[in-house]
């Protein structure tokens, strides 16, 4: 193939490439096993947090990194806990700041989500629990919402505010 697309045409598209996806870090908790199957037709409380990581390696390189907490609770008792830490190192063509940016927060994490859902989902059922799968997560939202904090941030340290604590209840 010559680099023609699909309809003939000549794809010059900057390309996103992943070199490696990787595990970098799993951790599985069933600290009340195996009093926890008990009590298994009552509905857990279900937690997830996620946050995702960059870094630049060398030029147009980068490594990201989807980490991923889940944790399943009844009443104050903790059922199961998983901790992922999934990674890729991409290579982004150049590009605007603010282009490349939401490739790394938002295009990327897409493309390492239903990996990292599969081992949780993995992780929990070899761990004596139904399957947990998560829900397909808005990254393009996230994305947002991560800028205009970092924006507010910039904003009032440029105003000379001082900041509220990260994570705090106003």
């Amino acid at each position: 193939m010559n680099g023609n697309g699909a309809n003939g045409v000549t794809d010059t598209q900057p390309r996103v490439t992943v070199g490696v996806q990787y595990l970098k870090d799993l951790s599985f908790e069933s600290p009340n096993a195996p009093m926890s199957f008990n009590e298994m037709e009552t509905r857990p409380e279900i937690g997830i947090d996620l946050n995702v990581e960059a870094r630049p390696l060398q030029e147009n390189h980068f490594e990201v990194v989807l980490h991923v907490t889940a944790r399943a609770k009844r009443s104050e008792t903790v059922l199961f806990l998983v901790e992922l830490s999934y990674g890729a190192v991409v290579s982004v063509p150049p590009l605007p700041d603010e282009f490349r940016s939401r490739v790394i927060g938002s295009e990327v994490p897409k493309l390492l989500f239903p990996f990292a859902r599969s081992i949780i989902a993995n992780a929990v059922r070899d761990g004596g629990f139904p399957p947990f799968l998560i829900d397909p997560i808005d990254f393009d939202a996230l994305f947002e919402r991560a800028a205009a904090a970092q924006a507010d941030e910039q904003k009032q340290e440029a105003d000379g505010q001082p900041m509220r604590e990260k994570g705090g209840a106003d």
